[in-house]
């Protein structure tokens, strides 16, 4: 029995986002071990590399994606998916054998150009679904993107506890290159006509002059980057949480893996029903329940006192915040013209980049002052401050509405 070209390039890209995703953030268990064994360093040095490793990919990632969405609003998101998609391949092959710190840095920069693969997905699926279902079909090819990169550090650590930390980048590289060969062979580019919606090319300008001209668009991509920020904050500090909660030194990067990835599990149970629930009664009402959760599951984590509290709360906390990137997503299809979703959408990720830079840093500086329980009490906080922001701006555009109506 053939599958419908939509429900096949789902399925597919669903497993391509996914193992992009982890490719993302699978290096982080080894990654300032693999940084030692390249050189002679001290414990700063190593620290200060992997920061600067680590995160050089989503800051070069922040100001290509909407250049990429562009170019697949332009041209056709299968191309841009299939570019990208062999140069994250090669990039990671790559970091396999180099021989210096300063050759790592550059090839993850040179994956970070590369991470229009994940914009471009998320474009091609929303072009091809009705705005009536958009919200369970990306919350669907969500689980994917976020799983991946939630679970990436998790299977990183055990593939390079398996095979070593070289080979380790050779097998994700050849997952990858069977992924972007599904895009080859499985994906065919679909569009959904929505009636009234014209057909239009959109220039730079005009696609920014439609973002800033709509408060609760801005308000979004605002939303997305606290959430990466929220998720990233505590990541590089789970490993010391961890070891202060069990004092299991020989199992403690596995631990802090299981700490960190069984958000991604939440993720998985919840984000397509999320989805589905923002199709019947709102995306952003979705978004400002889930904010609200987000925030007071997120600050008791900083008091527990044993590892399956922690446990506990992170995966409600990923049953929670698994619904907000599809909310999101959703929105910004049902706002903008087909013809500018990519590149719009490459603008939201580039916010979801930059959290993921941002994230990191301000945990760091809050958990040197004033130490890691407060990086949980902090980011629970901006989640709620968030959710508080985002009502404003919902009751500005209702009254807004109605002044319109009235007048």
């Amino acid at each position: 029995m053939d599958i419908q070209p939509e429900k096949r390039n789902l399925i597919i890209m669903w497993f391509a986002n996914f193992f992009v995703g982890a490719s993302m953030t699978m290096v982080i268990p080894f990654l300032s071990l693999y940084i030692d064994s390249l050189g002679q360093y001290s414990d700063e040095e190593v620290q200060r590399w992997a920061g600067f490793v680590f995160g050089i990919s989503f800051l070069v990632a922040f100001f290509v994606s909407p250049i990429w969405g562009k170019i697949g609003d332009r041209f056709g998101r299968k191309k841009v998916l299939i570019g990208t998609g062999f140069g994250i391949a090669i990039s990671v092959f790559l970091m396999g054998y180099v021989n210096s710190v300063e050759a790592l840095f550059v090839l993850r920069l040179f994956m970070g150009l590369a991470t229009g693969f994940i914009p471009a997905s998320m474009a091609l699926i929303a072009a091809q679904s009705s705005k009536r279902t958009a919200g369970e079909t990306l919350g669907t090819l969500q689980t994917g993107t976020v799983s991946g990169g939630l679970l990436g550090p998790l299977f990183g650590g055990l593939i390079a506890d398996g095979v070593g930390m070289e080979l380790t980048f050779i097998l994700t590289s050849a997952i990858l290159c069977v992924a972007a060969l599904l895009v080859v062979f499985g994906v065919k580019e679909v569009l959904y006509e929505e009636k009234g919606e014209k057909k239009k090319h959109y220039r730079s300008k005009e696609v920014v002059q439609h973002i800033v001209k709509s408060p609760m668009l801005i308000m979004v991509m605002i939303v997305a980057l606290i959430i990466q920020m929220a998720l990233f904050s505590v990541q590089p500090l789970l490993a010391l949480f961890v070891d202060d909660l069990t004092n299991s030194p020989e199992n403690m990067a596995f631990l802090a893996g299981v700490a960190f990835s069984i958000t991604g599990l939440g993720n998985l149970l919840s984000t397509r029903r999320w989805g589905q629930l923002g199709d019947k009664i709102g995306h952003e009402k979705v978004m400002l329940i889930l904010l609200i959760l987000s925030g007071i599951l997120f600050i008791p984590q900083g008091f527990v006192d044993s590892l399956w509290q922690l446990i506990s709360l992170r995966f409600l906390f990923g049953l929670a915040v698994g619904g907000l990137i599809p909310c999101t997503t959703a929105f910004i299809r049902l706002s903008c013209p087909v013809s500018m979703q990519g590149e719009v959408l490459g603008y939201n990720q580039s916010f979801r980049f930059l959290g993921n830079v941002l994230g990191p840093v301000t945990g760091g500086m809050v958990a040197a002052s004033f130490g890691i329980s407060y990086v949980f009490i902090g980011s629970g906080v901006l989640l709620l401050l968030t959710a508080v922001a985002l009502k404003l701006v919902l009751n500005a555009g209702r009254e807004s509405r109605q002044e319109e109506n009235s007048a």
